[in-house]
């Protein structure tokens, strides 16, 4: 495997708080250049890296990142709008403290929330839990 067919499998990605439009379209111009599978930008970037990337690059996005503290319904919303807005991929974090008490019913309550299911977007790759911080 060469160094292209492994970026082709890479997010190349921004979630800095403190990114600015201008580092996201920076992060698309890379990401088309190196071929990286997709940009990862925090949410409120979605539309504005959809209409920059023009179908160029896969946009992907956070949902209860970092922490998954936000509610099952926040979360579902969060990608709701994402979708709207022109995300190709959304990565969701689970509720971790859920996950770690051992509560599978309300982690698997999250993952079963599927937006792309009321917005119609069969090609959406939607990988989930995002797996961090379980120890």
């Amino acid at each position: 495997m060469d160094i292209n067919e492994i970026l082709s499998h890479c997010d190349h990605t921004n979630l800095k708080q403190t990114a600015v439009p201008n580092d996201i379209k920076r992060l698309i111009d890379e990401a088309v250049r190196y071929n990286t599978a997709s940009v990862c930008i925090p949410p409120c970037y979605v539309k504005l890296a959809s209409e920059y990337a023009v179908g160029k690059m896969r946009i992907c996005t956070v949902i209860g990142f970092p922490n998954g503290y936000n509610t099952t319904e926040v979360k579902a919303f969060e990608a709701k709008r994402a979708l709207l807005d022109g995300a190709d991929e959304i990565d969701m974090v689970i509720n971790i403290g859920a996950f770690k008490s051992g509560n599978a019913d309300y982690v698997e309550n999250e993952i079963k929330v599927r937006p792309e299911r009321i917005i119609s977007k069969p090609q959406l790759a939607f990988p989930m839990p995002a797996q961090r911080m379980m120890t």
